[in-house]
């Protein structure tokens, strides 16, 4: 079933949606872009459709909402500790790309399914939380390749919208939210999937042991140790990466009460692999691309067998400062697999 609603008749929908949600969406911030004024796209609690930035594809991910750059999780003194609480227990729509829906399951993955341990933190928003299907436009975006990783449709929402001018288009999958839109004129919608873009990317066949550490030692790694700034740009903008690390701060110099925070960490950057003894691992930007490139078309995949980590979102092409191409390379070394294999393709 679908609806379509007036601009302003979908405005007060999100009003009423809000009194029971806490909705999320891409948001504008102007004057706080990465370079002088420019304007940033992030997620942020919204509470009108005129907040929705619906016509551009985000700086940063949809996992903001469920995964925050930084939060407390526990507080502490001398003596005790309490775990950090959900502040506000309502539950939360997100409106997300398809892409974004999928890169949900791969932290599904690392924070429910890894090892036998659940994530508490991530469990509690991810059980609380619904997402709302953005329709993309036919082919995505210049530097997306998401109908090359299969995510360019996705089947895990309430509901879907197309902002089309001065109306919107909502295909229903939740009858929960049926409500909501009685007495609005009734139409046949569904959103449109992506099948197609413009960027096609080949995923390596990386079948056996030798040859995934033949690729260690490809001469085409060398090429980052000289551009990659190893600066973490792209990894936090990439809707897949689950790092984190954890400090405690201390509320003053002269007390042991304080809070813990984790925040989110990247393989990228220097201090991510260090250990006791002055030891670092993967000191060389090239080291850094490898590993990211590797867990993100092969690893993820190997352990968890279901999918590939990357959505194809094409967040770290659009963020990185010297222009390196995530999807060119993985291109690359599918060519130098295929060599190291026997043959080319």
């Amino acid at each position: 079933m679908g609806y379509k609603i007036t601009a302003e008749n979908f405005d007060s929908l999100l009003k009423n949606l809000s009194k029971e949600y806490k909705i999320y969406a891409p948001k504008r911030f102007p004057k706080q872009g990465r370079y002088s004024d420019t304007d940033i796209v992030r997620y942020d609690r919204v509470y009108s459709a005129d907040e929705i930035v619906h016509d551009e594809k985000s700086d940063y991910a949809a996992k903001e909402a469920l995964s925050p750059i930084t939060e407390t999780v526990l507080y502490f003194t001398d003596a005790d500790y309490r775990e950090s609480k959900v502040v506000d227990d309502r539950p939360m729509l997100v409106f997300a790309r398809a892409c974004d829906i999928h890169s949900i399951k791969r932290y599904d993955d690392i924070f429910l399914k890894n090892g036998g341990f659940e994530d508490s933190y991530y469990k509690r928003m991810r059980e609380k939380t619904k997402f709302i299907l953005m329709e993309c436009p036919a082919k995505g975006w210049d530097t997306c390749f998401c109908a090359s990783m299969g995510t360019g449709s996705a089947d895990e929402y309430a509901f879907g919208v197309k902002f089309n001018g001065e109306e919107v288009l909502v295909e229903t999958k939740d009858d929960a939210f049926n409500s909501y839109f009685a007495g609005n004129d009734e139409i046949d919608f569904l959103v449109t999937p992506v099948v197609e873009n413009e960027r096609v990317v080949r995923i390596p066949e990386i079948n056996d042991k030798e040859t995934q550490i033949a690729v260690k030692s490809l001469e085409m790694w060398k090429e980052f140790d000289k551009r990659c700034l190893m600066c973490g740009s792209c990894t936090v903008s990439c809707s897949t990466c689950t790092c984190f690390t954890t400090y405690d701060m201390n509320y003053s110099s002269d007390t042991n009460a304080g809070e813990r925070r984790r925040i989110n960490a990247s393989c990228h950057v220097d201090g991510y692999t260090d250990m006791a003894g002055n030891h670092s691992f993967r000191k060389t930007g090239g080291d850094r691309m490898r590993f990211k490139v590797m867990h993100k078309i092969h690893d993820h995949k190997k352990r968890f067998k279901e999918h590939h980590m990357c959505v194809g979102c094409g967040r770290c092409d659009d963020k990185c400062p010297v222009f390196i191409s995530f999807s060119t390379t993985v291109n690359k070394l599918a060519a130098e697999v295929d060599k190291l294999n026997g043959g080319n393709k």
